[in-house]
Parts: structure tokens; sequence; C-alpha cells
């Protein structure tokens, strides 16, 4: 087992899920939050199950990360345990029910900045310093969906978060941390189950597979 950390925002289901436990078949320990308990505490079931020599850990942080208080409070948390990060890794996201832009639901546009934009702009200057202590990456996933049809909030909230991804990247890429923002590949997941109904899923690449990928970029 490694001393190396990773925060995995979104951990409850789908990709930040298979990175959790493909993390910690590699002998890291994950700090995995979501909202989903539930979702949570399946994670920690699949992970005890593996049984792996040198197996990692996980850690559950039940919480929202639009909550700038809960986050702020993890992240404090993180410093004063363990001192750094190796790894965060944004899989969080609010992706709102495809509609016309004519007929956008106000709540579901509100959700849609509140998690995809302005909980990663506070996030940021939240993990930035953990990174910087551990030499740490940070890894977030673009959805190249901004402009088509019937995807305005989940497309443009989206296209925001990884813009925002981007200057960071640019600015850090002197100094540190690095922060990558990779496309995975298309997978079987729920979110994509609601925006694609009736898709033949049989070519789609299977969640831990994608994820195993991806750590290997890193």
């Amino acid at each position: 087992m490694t001393d190396r950390l990773a925060l995995i925002t979104g951990a409850s289901r789908g990709l930040g899920a298979a990175m959790a436990e493909q993390l910690c078949a590699r002998g890291w320990h994950v700090v995995a939050v979501a909202r989903t308990v539930g979702g949570l505490e399946d994670l920690d079931d699949r992970i005890k199950t593996l049984g792996l020599p040198g197996m990692g850990a996980v850690t559950l942080a039940p919480m929202d990360v639009t909550n700038d208080d809960a986050m702020r409070h993890l992240c404090l948390s993180i410093h004063q345990r363990w001192g750094k990060l190796d790894l965060w890794a944004h899989t969080a996201v609010h992706a709102a029910p495809l509609a016309p832009a004519g007929s956008l639901d106000v709540k579901d546009w509100d959700k849609s900045i509140a998690t995809n934009v302005r909980a990663t702009g506070t996030l940021i200057p939240m993990i930035e310093p953990l990174l910087r202590a551990g030499e740490g990456q940070a890894m977030f996933f673009e959805d190249p969906r901004a402009g088509e049809k019937f995807f305005g909030a989940y497309g443009a909230s989206k296209a925001a978060q990884i813009a925002l991804a981007r200057s960071w990247a640019a600015e850090t890429a002197a100094i540190g941390p690095k922060v990558r923002i990779e496309t995975p590949a298309p997978m079987p997941t729920a979110t994509r189950a609601r925006f694609f109904p009736g898709e033949d899923r049989a070519p789609l690449i299977a969640p831990r597979d994608e994820a195993a990928r991806l750590i290997n970029l890193l």
C-alpha cells in the first residue's frame, strides 16, 4: 500500500466510482465525495470485495460539492490528516434533462450552473494548495456537447467548466499543479442512458476499462 492520496468528487457512480475502484486496487487511498450515501456505501462494498494484495482504502465523504462550508471543511481535514493530495479527479456533474433552449427549466439551469460551474470555481482555490503540497495533478473530463440541440443547459455549463479548467492549466503549466483535461470514451452510464435512450450499448466502453486508461495517463 502506498501513501498516494486521491480526491474524487462525484464518486458514487459512473466514471467517478470506477476510478475510485481502480485507484484502490492499485494501492491508493481515495477520498470519495458524492451526495448519494447509498451509492458511496455500494462503492465501499465493491472495493472491500476486491480483496487484492496491496489494496488501498476508501474514505467516504457524503456531501454536496455545491456546499462551500462542507467542502472547505473536507479540504482542511485532508490537510490536517495527510498534508497533501496526489490527484483530484472531478467527475461531479449535473446532467439536466434534454430540452429546447426556449423551454429550459429554471431550476435545472440554476442547478447546472451551481454544480458544473460555480462549484468548480470554488473548489479550485481550496484544492490547489493540497495538490501543490503533493506535487499532484487535477483531472477534468470534457464532454463536447456545447451547441448541440437540446443540450443547452448541460452543454453550456459543461463548456464553462472546461474553459475554467483550461485557464487553470495554462496558469499552472510552469509552476504546478499539472491540470489534465481528458475526453472519456462513451460509456454505458446512467447519464448517457438518459441522453440516448434506446442506444445500442454493446459498443460502449466499460467504465472500469476507461478508468484504467485514464489512470495510466497520470
